[in-house]
């Protein structure tokens, strides 16, 4: 199976934004199989640790990877003012679908780590789209 985009793509552009924005980044870039976050950037004494992953091209694959890098961010808060979740930006095209598809435990989740953020990343025009969990769903829909 091929990445679509790899998650070091991800994380090239998360190290050059955060360093762009005054922020001091506190690892290197880790090696495969290392434990730990794969970014850790501090800025005025705000810590934000941040988990990447790649865009797969099996669908059943990106589901298991995301909800992986979700326990991975949320291990986070142990250290962590700010977890985040990067991801690449196509994974924005299901999000929604993601958060009406689990409802109320979406929102529970969002509201019991308001400090946990999805950042959508262009890898190919180095930029970020951020959002709190809770950005999504967007739209409110009733069911009767």
């Amino acid at each position: 199976m091929s990445l679509s985009v790899k998650g070091e793509e991800v994380e090239a552009v998360v190290r050059k934004l955060l360093r762009n924005d005054g922020y001091k980044l506190k690892n290197p870039n880790r090696v495969h199989g290392e434990t730990g976050a794969d970014v850790i950037a501090e800025k005025d004494g705000y810590r934000v640790e941040i988990e990447c992953i790649g865009f797969q091209d099996a669908p059943p694959m990106r589901s298991k990877q995301f909800y992986e890098v979700f326990f991975r961010a949320i291990s986070r808060l142990k250290t962590a003012d700010e977890c985040v979740i990067a991801l690449p930006k196509r994974f924005g095209d299901g999000m929604e679908q993601r958060a009406k598809h689990y409802g109320k435990a979406w929102k529970r989740i969002g509201k019991a780590f308001p400090k946990l953020k999805i950042w959508l990343i262009d890898a190919e025009q180095g930029s970020c789209d951020a959002h709190p969990w809770s950005y999504w769903p967007k739209k409110e829909h009733r069911t009767m």
